[in-house]
Parts: C-alpha cells; structure tokens; sequence
C-alpha cells in the first residue's frame, strides 16, 4: 500500500468513525473547512489540554489569555499583515491549477533529498554494519552533486524572496523544470502575490462600516495585551503569555486535509526577555517543545527539525519542528526569535508606550520575544497519521485471517479511554456494566457497547483507539473481576473492580505524559 493510498483510507477512517466531516457536506462542503465529529472533538480537546497545561501548570512564569478574534485594524498595519502577508502564486496554463510557488519549489528540493536518501539506504544495505553514513554523504559522488543543486536552489529562492523577485521565482521554477502534478506540463503563468487576509465590515450601515480582519494569527491578541498582563499579574521578566484559538487565512491552495485550512487553531506561547538573551532562551524552547512531543510516545525518527533559510521580517533565528506525515516531512511546530519587532512596532502605531522596567538592572527596555506556535489541527492529524495502523490478526473462529484496524493512539489523548462491554445480554451483566460505567465516567470518557459479538466490539473500540476494553463474564458476577483487554497488544489481564480506576489513573491521564517532558 502506497503513502497516498493510505493517507487516503485514513481520510476516509475520519469520517466513517466520527473524527472528521467535510463542512457543510449536505450542500456539497465548502472548500478546505471541516467538522470535527463527536470523536474528533475529543481528541482535539484532549491535544489541547495536554498542550495548555505543559504550558500553565509546569511553568510558574506562564500565564494564558483568550483575546478576542476581531481586533482594531491597526494592530495588522502594525504587525505587517496588512502589506506583507502574502502568498506567492502560479497557475499551469493547461490544467487550469493554482499553486503557490514556494511551495513547487519546497516539493522539487524534497523530490531530491528523497533522492539522497534512496543513495543512502542502497549505500547502507551493501555494506551493512561497516556503513559510515557521515562519510558517504560526504564523499559520494552522486550525492554531492544532488546536495550542490539543493544548495543553488536553495540561495537563489532566498535571494529572490529578500528582494521580493517573483520573476526570479518563476525562473527557479521554469529553469529546475518543474512541472504541474496534474498536467505534467510547465506552461506556466507569472508569479502574482495574494494577501491571505479574511476583510468583513463591522458597522449598521455598510456605507458607514469600518473593514476590519478576521485576525490570521493568535500571536498579535498577546502582543496588544503585554501591558495587562504584565501589569495585572506583577509578571517579571522573563515570563510567557499562552493562548489558544482560531485563525483564518484564505488559503488559495488549501490541501492534505485538514493539514492546511482556512478556518483552524493554533496554540502559541510568547515568551518575553531581555535584549540580548533571546537566543539563549530560543534553544532552550526548542528543545523543551521538541521534549512535548516527544513525550506522547511518537517515535523520535518521526520528528526532525528544520532551519529556515529564509526569516520572517520580524526574527532573527527560526526553526520548525517537522512531523512524517504521509505525504512527507511537513512542518507542525515553529519556534521563532521575533526580536522587539511587535512590541515596538505597536508601540509605534498607537502612539503607547510598551516598555518594561526591569527592577534589577533599573532600567526601561523593550522586551524581546521567543514564540512557539502549534497547529492544533495539525497535531489531530499528526496522532491520527502516526496512529493508523492495518495488521493482520487471526479470525474469532481461529480459521483464516481478519484485518485489524487500529488507532495507536496515546492513552491520555484518546477520545474514549476505556470500553465497558458485558458478555452476554442477560444474568445481570448490562447492569453491573452499568455501575462500572457510573463509578468510573466522572474520572475517565467511558463507552459502553452490548451489540455483536465481543470480537467484533472489541475491533470497533480499536478502530477508534480505546486503550482498554473491559469485559463483564460470568466469573465477574461470582467474584467482582474483569477482564482488561490492552489495544495494542491484545494481551488480556483479570483485575477486581474496586481496582479499575487506580489501574487507568496511572495510564490515562494527562500527568503521565507531563511527566516525561
């Protein structure tokens, strides 16, 4: 099975099971803008609180705000939205396609890493345990000569994009020969920008009404409260302000899912400190946000960090945290020194004075930022990709094979984390699954399910990544044990009730993740 083919099962897994739906689907769905189902809206909630309490609870320095989605219109003058927010885009003359240019030209470069990579792995399984891969990198012919047209694309796109040269961008694109996905064809336009900014009218009359923005970021709600914050909550440098909410950008080439929509969440962090440290403190964020990750049990090969060549007008270091997804390393976290730029540049445009006065050096400064931004819906799909997994298994009748479909989900991120399922429909099982369920729901998202066969419940309790399954039988109604079943192994285990919520306290909860950053 293909990357593309299994990216698309999952798509379709999203919806069948109640993760995901397309947006307004009775009317045939609106473009890149989705629902989140019943399942979907728990995952993503539970992502949030593990993200919201890493930042609030561990950190005695960091405070969150909720700031409102519309803001004076200003504040994106100021930010530079207003004038700079742009994308890049192309059209193919034959397939009638829009892309963004930068994004061809990001393709085409991974097109021949994955080239490097294919060296590499031929390199590895010839010489097996002698293999120095640091050498063979370095000294191949082949893949220096891949690596010297990497790095001349690469200084040619950053050089275009300093100087604002869509011409040089479409000549990156035409000279390298990269063609249409969809046509195969390089009959390509110019190079236009598109401001990525949502306008909406705020007033009772339309002619009298003021256009303001749909805020395409929530870092700028954080900036313009600095003084509050600070002020209200005696907050000394340095210190953190958190915030989760939605964003809107009007993506023309919205794509992968729910990987890049117009409507979506962020979970962003910034972090203010004194002139001069900020990149001290960057390093350490970056390798603490990459701890988080890392802490939900995802295999470290899966993460990779990537350097931007090319800064943002407002930093003086970035980095992204890249996630295989199925379609390739795409970023899902950035981690960026964004210097004074928005505290002085508000500062500039409402005529207010954004400073902080540092008591132990008795002296005003503007303080300088290191930001961390999470895509919320990206981190959905980064646990569903990394969780979707076919294995086959044998059938209940031990005849033949069955494929299993299963959603490894981390325990303390799972939608529902544990199944009550009575055996049989009769001698009093339903209703002691009941009490279980009554006992347990106040701590734990319980399912109870008395449909089927117990194999065929508990296949649907796997495809929707409940880490435990708990079976009533007849020895329960003797001696008040259960049975756990484990998703990921299968492997069953008797346990005594009065047991239970001990057992997955220790297994399902936030902490034992929090625990490990």
């Amino acid at each position: 099975m293909t990357q593309e083919e299994l990216f698309k099962k999952l798509i379709a897994h999203c919806k069948e099971y109640g993760f995901i739906f397309p947006s307004s689907e009775i009317y045939d769905g609106l473009s890149a803008v989705y629902d989140y189902g019943q399942l979907g809206a728990e995952l993503k909630n539970n992502i949030k609180k593990y993200w919201w309490e890493s930042m609030i609870l561990l950190n005695d320095n960091i405070v969150g705000i909720d700031a409102a989605i519309f803001m004076h219109p200003r504040t994106w003058e100021a930010s530079g939205h207003v004038g700079a927010f742009n994308d890049p885009l192309i059209d193919n003359k034959d397939s009638k396609k829009r892309y963004r240019a930068d994004v061809l030209i990001e393709d085409h470069i991974q097109k021949i890493e994955g080239k490097i990579k294919k060296e590499t792995e031929k390199a590895e399984k010839k010489f097996g345990d002698s293999f120095d891969k640091e050498k063979f990198v370095a000294t191949n012919t082949r893949v220096i000569e891949y690596q010297k047209e990497i790095d001349v694309i690469k200084a040619r796109f950053v050089a275009a994009l300093d100087k604002s040269d869509l011409d040089e961008v479409r000549q990156i694109i035409i000279d390298n020969e990269i063609v249409c996905p969809v046509s195969g064809t390089r009959n390509w336009t110019e190079v236009r920008q598109f401001n990525l900014m949502f306008e909406t009218k705020m007033g009772s009359v339309s002619e009298d009404a003021n256009t303001i923005y749909l805020r395409p970021e929530t870092a700028q709600g954080i900036f313009v409260n600095f003084l509050n914050v600070q002020k209200s909550g005696r907050m000394k440098i340095p210190f953190g302000i958190a915030q989760i909410g939605k964003a809107f950008r009007n993506e023309i080439v919205a794509r992968q899912f729910i990987f890049r929509m117009r409507e979506f969440e962020q979970m962003e962090m910034q972090f203010f400190v004194r002139p001069g440290s900020e990149l001290e403190w960057f390093e350490k964020w970056r390798e603490k946000r990459l701890r988080w990750h890392l802490a939900m049990g995802i295999n470290n090969d899966k993460y990779r960090f990537h350097k931007h060549d090319k800064l943002a007008h407002y930093a003086n270091a970035a980095y992204d945290i890249e996630f295989k997804f199925p379609f390739g390393f795409k970023e899902v976290e950035g981690i960026h020194s964004r210097t004074d730029f928005d505290l002085s540049s508000h500062a500039k445009f409402s005529g207010k004075k954004i400073t902080y006065f540092d008591t132990e050096l008795n002296q005003s400064y503007t303080p300088y930022v290191v930001e961390t931004s999470v895509g919320v819906d990206r981190m959905v799909l980064l646990i569903l990709s990394n969780g979707y997994t076919e294995e086959k298994v044998k059938k209940d009748d031990g005849e033949g094979e069955d494929t299993r479909i299963v959603l490894n989900i981390p325990p303390a991120l799972a939608p529902v984390k544990l199944a009550v399922l009575p055996l049989i429909r009769k001698e009093g099982m339903p209703e002691k699954a009941e009490k279980i369920i009554q006992d347990l729901k106040f701590e734990f998202n319980c399912q109870y399910d008395e449909k089927d066969s117990i194999g065929r419940r508990y296949r649907r309790q796997d495809a929707i990544g409940t880490p435990y399954c708990i079976t009533i039988d007849h020895q329960t109604m003797q001696d008040d044990t259960v049975t756990i079943r484990h998703r990921d192994t299968m492997k069953q285990e008797r346990m005594p009730i009065s047991g239970l919520t001990e057992f997955l306290q220790k297994r399902v909860s936030i902490k034992s993740m929090l625990l490990n950053i």
